[in-house]
């Protein structure tokens, strides 16, 4: 009911939330009967005989919509599915980043005016100390134990919030926003999810939906940007190809549309939708 009422603000309004809220139960329903169904079902040959590129592009879109109406959680809602189609996890890494990178170009290109790199750098400088850990994790250990807890984690705090008032910190410090960066700083190539703690944190100040996505969305943008260098030179394997780089198209077409849904939403319906969309990254990185 809680939910309900605040997506109910306008006429417009409710209908925008309503169908941004079906998409989003959609698309953790669909993760959950892809991880636990499709596989082992008669209808495998369906996938086996779908192109590669199709599938994955497909489900780009289909996240970078989702995703970019809050403005995260591309990577976690996406994954569920990538990795079915693309066995090496540092590929579909890659995939999922040159995606992500695209789809965060696009919105922080959209939002240039509102975007402050010096409230953003905090942030920044504890995420670029931290990411070389990320990527050590990510090359050297098998992290599906991290990943599991951390989406319980963020899937419950997601339902915690959506049915009481959530905390408004108006003081946080400089060191604070360092430490909440480094925490993205390794989720970023373990889980290819940096923005999760920086989003919440922003959420928690009590910041209205544009001061929150003018913070974190050239947090993972860069943060981003800077892995997939470095992964890059550590694997040996160049990103910038054709077959990789064509995957930002339908992300730049997923963003434009969750853009266009973002600006109909008031600071309650976004909000509500970030909590939700916490929950279904999270069952997303549980289902990996």
């Amino acid at each position: 009911m809680l939910l309900m009422s605040a997506l109910a603000t306008s006429p417009s309004g409710r209908k925008i939330g309503l169908a941004t809220l079906g998409l989003l139960v959609g698309a953790t329903a669909s993760a959950a009967v892809w991880h636990f169904g499709w596989s082992r079902s008669g209808f495998a040959h369906l996938a086996q005989a779908t192109p590669h590129w199709v599938a994955v592009s497909i489900v780009i879109f289909m996240a970078a919509s989702l995703s970019s109406t809050v403005g995260f959680a591309f990577s976690a809602i996406a994954a569920a599915m990538i990795f079915h189609f693309v066995s090496d996890t540092v590929e579909a890494v890659k995939i999922m980043m040159v995606a992500s990178i695209a789809i965060q170009a696009y919105c922080v290109a959209g939002m240039w005016r509102t975007i402050s790199l010096r409230a953003c750098a905090p942030f920044l400088i504890g995420g670029v100390a931290t990411m070389p850990a990320g990527i050590y994790l990510l090359l050297c250990l098998r992290p599906q134990a991290y990943i599991v807890a951390m989406g319980l984690a963020l899937a419950l705090y997601g339902a915690y919030m959506l049915i009481r008032q959530p905390p408004s910190i108006k003081r946080g410090g400089a060191f604070t926003d360092v430490a909440v960066g480094a925490l993205g700083g390794i989720t970023g190539p373990l889980a290819a999810f940096p923005g999760a703690f920086v989003t919440i944190w922003c959420g928690m100040r009590g910041w209205d939906k544009v001061a929150q996505r003018s913070v974190f969305q050239p947090y993972i943008l860069i943060l981003q940007v800077l892995t997939l260098g470095t992964l890059s030179l550590v694997s040996g394997r160049s990103v910038f190809n054709g077959d990789l780089i064509a995957y930002a198209l339908p992300g730049v077409a997923g963003a434009w549309l969750g853009l266009q849904v973002f600006q109909k939403l008031s600071d309650l319906q976004f909000q509500r939708l970030v909590n939700l969309a916490l929950i279904v990254s999270g069952i997303a990185l549980a289902l990996k």
